[in-house]
């Protein structure tokens, strides 16, 4: 009895079409013939490709599931006559091969691959204290990247000399060997081994890079941290990664920027959060006091009868705002009242005057202010 192609694939019978298309792809890369040597191999890919062809044309797919393999027992190879139908069978085999030495492509796109390439971007996490990040400025990193040879000019030829066509793949940086399938032939293209896909050929290498046209160098670098930065903010520092090949441009540099936690400070998104503790007498007379700010002590006042838990605000004494710098966060200050467990005798005979006369006011005793006050 004939597999389920469902089954066949791995795919639910309700999968759609790009569920189906990538399952097949999948499959095809292990064990197509000319990269699957193992027993059965063949068959297998037989059958992988059965299945995809019933599987992704939908008037196909629509008998198989109302009448099963005898529904399209007639279809054999009919999804294969045109590639446009089939969603790019040439795509499909040059993804099957491109992890083994490159794809097919257009001699157009084989020209681009052994001309100029753009150099590799590069990451460096920093490390930012509080107030750095909440006032930016400049700040000097180390990175270690690829620049292009001094001595050569980045040709990797030794001074006099020129680099010439690879005669392997006349330039182009690629070859092309033809395997025979079991659905014709196809062209598999990959990096000239001659020339590791360069197009060129140095016979006389430059001593100073070693014909590779460029050198790992440590340089130092001064870079400006906006003002208002937080954990992930990523700054670009264009042309500062790996030298391009060939004469290409060099890639960028990219700073992830990670903010060191403060003692005092907590950050809310542009606010700044922190606690002032004062003591109960201050809380309920009111006084005015020096609080720290990420801008040096600012005068505070404690309104009488202040509550625990109080949340004050000092306006535009918080982060500036990422790209407006003059716009700030506020300063929130959570007040803590700070009640002691013990009192001297003397503290206690004008505390109990003091609650008798509350009670007195009130016309209750004043015991239960006393309770209240150091429970």
């Amino acid at each position: 009895m004939a597999r389920d192609y469902y089954e066949i694939l791995g795919v639910s019978r309700d999968a759609d079409k790009e569920e189906i298309k990538q399952a097949y792809r999948r499959l095809a890369r292990k064990y197509h013939p000319d990269v699957n040597k193992e027993p059965g191999a063949e068959d297998r890919f037989k059958e992988i490709n059965r299945a995809y062809e019933v599987l992704s044309e939908a008037e196909t797919r629509g008998r198989y599931d109302r009448f099963g393999p005898e529904g399209v027992s007639g279809a054999a190879g009919a999804g294969f006559q045109d590639v446009g139908d089939m969603g790019g069978f040439a795509d499909i085999f040059e993804s099957i091969f491109s992890g083994f030495g490159g794809g097919m492509g257009s001699p157009t796109q084989q020209r681009r691959r052994s001309g100029p390439a753009r150099g590799d971007d590069l990451r460096l996490d920093l490390k930012l204290d509080f107030r750095e990040a909440i006032f930016g400025g400049e700040k000097e990193i180390r990175i270690s990247h690829l620049e292009n040879c001094e001595v050569c000019s980045g040709s990797g030829a030794k001074p006099g000399t020129r680099p010439r066509t690879c005669s392997t793949c006349t330039g182009s940086g690629q070859v092309r060997r033809v395997t025979r399938t079991p659905f014709g032939s196809f062209t598999q293209v990959s990096t000239c081994p001659t020339c590791n896909g360069t197009g060129m050929v140095i016979e006389d290498k430059c001593d100073a890079c070693d014909g590779k046209g460029a050198n790992q160098v440590t340089k130092k670098l001064k870079i400006t941290i906006p003002a208002g930065v937080d954990n992930g903010t990523r700054l670009r520092i264009s042309s500062e990664g790996d030298a391009g090949q060939r004469s290409g441009p060099a890639g960028d540099l990219y700073v992830y920027l990670f903010v060191n936690e403060d003692e005092e400070f907590q950050r809310d998104g542009i606010n700044i959060l922190s606690e002032i503790k004062v003591s109960y007498l201050q809380a309920i007379l009111g006084c005015r006091l020096e609080v720290d700010t990420v801008d040096g002590l600012v005068e505070l006042i404690i309104p009488a009868g202040t509550q625990p838990n109080t949340v004050m605000k000092l306006e535009n004494r918080g982060v500036p705002r990422l790209g407006n710098p003059v716009s700030r966060g506020d300063h929130m200050l959570n007040v803590l009242i700070d009640i002691p467990n013990k009192v001297t005798p003397e503290e206690r005979e004008l505390l109990e005057k003091l609650a008798k006369i509350k009670g007195d006011r009130t016309g209750k005793g004043g015991q239960g202010f006393l309770g209240n006050l150091f429970k």
